[in-house]
């Protein structure tokens, strides 16, 4: 039902938007997959979905308040889209004039990162002007552990930790495999994940983040810092009286000296040259000394203003934002009589890297410093708590000089003189730069990932030299059962590496729409048996993931081994109908496949036709028409070995297309195999061996137990008819040659 109910689901879409006839439609199917890689069919874009009166409606509805509006029971009021970035301006009811007060975005307008399946996902986000969450709110997503599985309530738990939270700390996710609440930094919160959907919640993670950080920077000013990491932090060392020459020799108090000779030179070969009488009379005079030093160090801030006036000012300073002492002597001062205090001065601008950083002037009237008495002007400035200044890096002071001629139409000239400030390293701490998010999550699961590549080396050598563990059927029988219950137990329901068709139709998704196959690096395990079994399919084919590493697989085969030992009977297909039934899972994989393509939303409920959803990620814990379908997959593998993985699995046909790869027969054949014995085809479970003794290497699941049977004499009836004689069978060379 589930099947049929899907193939309708794709019919009905590929009706609607190819206004193809449905026959037709679904007679090319099949077809596609070769459609597919060849042309590379453009996939819908995906936008946001709201309109101005949806977000007018979620915040009536909800009533969230922020900063001033919180303070005074006003609500908020949704401004007009904006036209430089897709976010919606959120204003008080009490200052409709005034600046924002928050802007709500959706994160696929502004960092859409394709999902666990392809697609991205899709959050309503809101901000408040200080870089705090707001509110978070999933309004699409087709995750498969939350469309079915765990379904969408703990995702919606997940992104309401959001809210209070800023986006200038540093969010880490714990969950059920790892915690990294024994290191957590000041500037760090750490939210409750969900064991189960790892990859999915780091994907929303960098999601939220992203289009946070895209709206604060455009509209908050906050500085990217890309790859430069935390600001540092000043270090808290003992305090040293020091006098004016020993903080500009440590250089803890920075000048930049101009003369009135070099400040005329600024201006030569423009219409106001030459008019400073002053300049021209006395070249050798001071025009401007400009002083920087930064505060917030106790040996710079100490000793400048005195214990009273820094003590005050850190008072002032609650928020530890950066605050600058900036000072001039000369004739030309930092301000002019114009200049009003606690605005940002005209004439002085900081810059960091390119990007420009708003100075307010704090109005405190301890600014001028007693160890300088010549000055003209003197203030303290600090920087807002968004800005994004890193204090320990270097910094431009760039002082404006204008000259104008003219009273009723002035010609006015501007040139800039340029100040670098260079913090004093011993001063700062500087926090390593924080790992990405893909990193986080593979130092997060590096046990899992030791220990299952542990696991995959024991494998690979077993499977190098097979001889020695399956020569006697015992020992064969007790490390299969082993093995398969470490995938079942530890790699499928504990470590959650079920590879899945949902990859491989992600994968088709995210490139198609352009956006890459990055979000495969946030799920570690998953990607560390996709890389094992890329190499065994050429080496081994498809049957080393098929028959040791696949979860479902494995549960599969101990529902096998229960059903004989408890004498239920065995239906054992003819040999060609069999094949024929094989035959199925390979529509089924290209039925999936031009779904990716053409209709996502069709194929997130198709791929319910793998049971590993159920079985393995959430443990059958979900609805009940999933649990039926899985159970009854496993009732049939009861009667019919391995019933899914022989005849349904798409994942097993995509593997197996990928096993032609395989540049070796490694399974040894002589020339009696067949031609008369029988045996190791009597014993193969899988019909994998043909009437003729050759090995089907695309229906075999590397069970070793015809290896076994040819290396043992007592198993082997053409090596134990030759015994008898005396001889010795030699493997025929032409059957290790690669078909």
């Amino acid at each position: 039902m589930i099947l049929l109910s899907t193939l309708m689901s794709l019919r009905r879409h590929c009706d609607a938007h190819y206004a193809m006839p449905a026959k037709a439609t679904m007679n090319r199917i099949p077809g596609l997959l070769v459609f597919l890689l060849g042309s590379l069919v453009h996939l819908c874009a995906v936008a946001g979905q709201l309109t101005k009166t949806d977000i007018e409606r979620r915040f009536q509805s909800r009533a969230v308040q922020v900063g001033a509006a919180r303070a005074s029971g006003s609500a908020l009021r949704v401004g007009d889209k904006l036209s430089g970035i897709p976010a919606w301006p959120l204003f008080s009811e009490l200052a409709p004039d005034a600046a924002p007060v928050g802007y709500v975005f959706e994160t696929i307008d502004l960092a859409p990162i394709p999902g666990f399946e392809g697609t991205p996902m899709n959050l309503l986000v809101a901000i408040d002007a200080s870089g705090k969450f707001m509110d978070v709110e999933v309004l699409r997503q087709h995750e498969p552990v939350f469309v079915g599985g765990l379904g969408p309530a703990p995702f919606d738990e997940f992104v309401r930790q959001y809210q209070g939270k800023n986006i200038r700390q540093q969010i880490k996710i714990s969950t059920g495999q790892s915690s990294p609440r024994s290191a957590i930094g000041a500037n760090t919160v750490v939210f409750d994940g969900i064991a189960k959907a790892t990859a999915s919640i780091r994907i929303a993670n960098q999601s939220v983040l992203g289009a946070a950080m895209a709206v604060a920077r455009a509209r908050l000013g906050l500085a990217d810092q890309g790859d430069s990491g935390p600001p540092a932090l000043v270090k808290k060392l003992p305090f040293e009286q020091l006098d004016i020459d020993t903080l500009i020799r440590r250089g803890y108090l920075q000048r930049l000296a101009l003369s009135n000779a070099e400040a005329e030179q600024l201006f030569t070969g423009t219409e106001l040259a030459g008019i400073d009488e002053e300049a021209l009379q006395r070249p050798n005079d001071l025009f401007i000394e400009l002083y920087v030093a930064y505060l917030n160090a106790p040996n710079i801030g100490r000793n400048l203003l005195g214990d009273t006036a820094w003590a005050s000012l850190q008072s002032y300073l609650q928020d530890d934002r950066p605050a600058f002492w900036v000072a001039t002597r000369g004739r030309y001062p930092l301000i002019d009589d114009a200049f009003v205090p606690g605005s940002t001065p005209p004439r002085l601008e900081l810059v960091q890297g390119e990007l420009p950083i708003q100075l307010r002037d704090t109005n405190r009237d301890y600014a001028r410093a007693p160890v300088l008495p010549e000055l003209n002007a003197a203030l303290i400035l600090a920087v807002p708590p968004l800005a994004g200044l890193d204090p320990g890096k270097p910094m431009s002071f760039r002082i404006s000089i204008n000259r104008a001629r003219g009273a009723m139409l002035p010609v006015v000239t501007q040139k800039q003189i340029s100040l670098r400030y260079v913090p004093a390293p011993e001063l700062y701490d500087y926090p390593p730069k924080p790992l990405p998010e893909w990193l986080q999550a593979w130092q997060g699961r590096l046990p899992d990932l030791i220990i299952i590549a542990a696991a995959l080396l024991l494998l690979s050598a077993a499977l190098l030299r097979p001889r020695a563990i399956s020569v006697n059927p015992r020992t064969l029988f007790v490390f299969r059962m082993a093995f398969l219950s470490f995938t079942l137990i530890y790699v499928g329901w504990y470590a959650q590496g079920q590879l899945s068709i949902v990859q491989i139709t992600g994968a088709i998704k995210s490139l198609l729409a352009g956006a890459g196959l990055k979000s495969f690096l946030y799920d570690p395990v998953s990607l560390l048996l996709i890389a094992f079994t890329a190499i065994t399919l050429v080496i081994w084919g498809r049957a080393t993931f098929c028959g040791w590493l696949c979860p479902f697989g494995a549960l599969q085969e101990f529902v096998g081994v229960l059903a004989r030992v408890n004498r239920v009977p065995q239906w054992r297909l003819p040999s060609r109908l069999s094949r024929q039934l094989a035959r199925g899972r390979y529509a089924i994989l290209a039925l999936l496949v031009a779904a990716a393509a053409l209709a996502p939303t069709a194929a997130v409920k198709m791929v319910e036709i793998e049971p590993f959803k159920t079985a393995i990620t959430v443990s059958f814990q979900r609805e009940l028409p999933f649990q039926l379908w899985a159970l009854g997959l496993l009732l049939a593998g009861a009667f019919v070995y391995k019933f899914f993985c022989r005849f349904v699995c798409p994942l097993g046909a995509a593997l197996a297309v990928g096993g032609k790869l395989r540049q070796w027969n490694w399974l040894p054949r002589i020339d009696a195999c067949g031609q008369p014995c029988q045996r190791c085809r009597k014993a193969c479970r899988y019909d994998a061996i043909e009437p003729g003794g050759a090995i089907d290497y695309d229906e075999c699941f590397q069970c070793l137990d015809c290896v076994g049977i040819y290396h043992d004499t007592a198993r082997c009836g053409p090596k134990l008819l030759f015994a008898t004689k005396g001889k010795t069978i030699r493997i025929h060379p032409l059957k290790h040659l690669r078909n």
